[in-house]
């Protein structure tokens, strides 16, 4: 399959309000959590640490969402705001919902690993998949180091020039301009179209 990379699709921005915590510490995390609020730290950038509150219903629908590692959040504190990437989300063990999340700040020029969703596309048209072949997808998402203002929102995949046993290489993927894997493995597969498989029943049940 020959490479043809388009622009790359620039993650989106979303907006969210939160309220500093004075305190860190269990006690002080229960009491945010009894406000109704996920207590959060916000680091990295060389800065200090910031500990903030935010109202859970913003992770929910972020994790909700296809891409929400690599999805850039603008958060503003009293006034003061920084855009961070959701690093880790630490959910109740019985309620699923979140108790705790980590925020890694983005500072301008630096470059940050984060993992990107690939989306497939043109899966109605693939000769391969109209003979009865099966789309084996070998990621659903890639690790890349990638500028900090530069965050893909997602990868794409073309799928509607595949045949049965071919693949897709690292090569061949969209949007993937300034972003570099962290894999040892050169142009690696992700994802191929399968022969279609042999129901074994039916073949013994035809010779019976």
């Amino acid at each position: 399959m020959t490479s043809s990379l388009g622009e790359t699709n620039v993650s989106k921005i979303t907006s969210i309000e939160a309220s500093a915590r004075a305190r860190a510490g269990k006690g002080a995390a229960r009491a945010t959590r009894r406000e109704g609020l996920v207590p959060a730290v916000v680091y990295g950038g060389n800065q200090e640490p910031a500990l903030i509150a935010l109202d859970p219903r913003v992770i929910v629908k972020g994790l909700q969402t296809s891409g929400w590692r690599s999805r850039v959040y603008e958060i503003t504190v009293d006034g003061k705001v920084e855009r961070a990437l959701i690093r880790d989300v630490q959910l109740h063990p019985v309620k699923d919902s979140p108790v705790h999340v980590d925020f890694l700040r983005l500072a301008a020029g630096s470059r940050v690993h984060v993992e990107v969703a690939v989306h497939f596309v043109g899966e109605d048209k693939s000769p391969g998949i109209k003979r009865g072949g099966m789309l084996n997808v070998v990621r659903h998402t890639v690790d890349v180091e990638v500028e900090a203002d530069r965050i893909p929102e997602f990868f794409t995949v073309d799928l509607s020039a595949l045949d049965i046993n071919d693949n897709v290489r690292w090569e061949d993927v969209k949007g993937t301009e300034g972003a570099n894997p962290v894999s040892h493995e050169p142009n690696f597969v992700i994802a191929s179209i399968a022969a279609p498989s042999v129901d074994t029943t039916a073949t013994e049940e035809a010779k019976a």
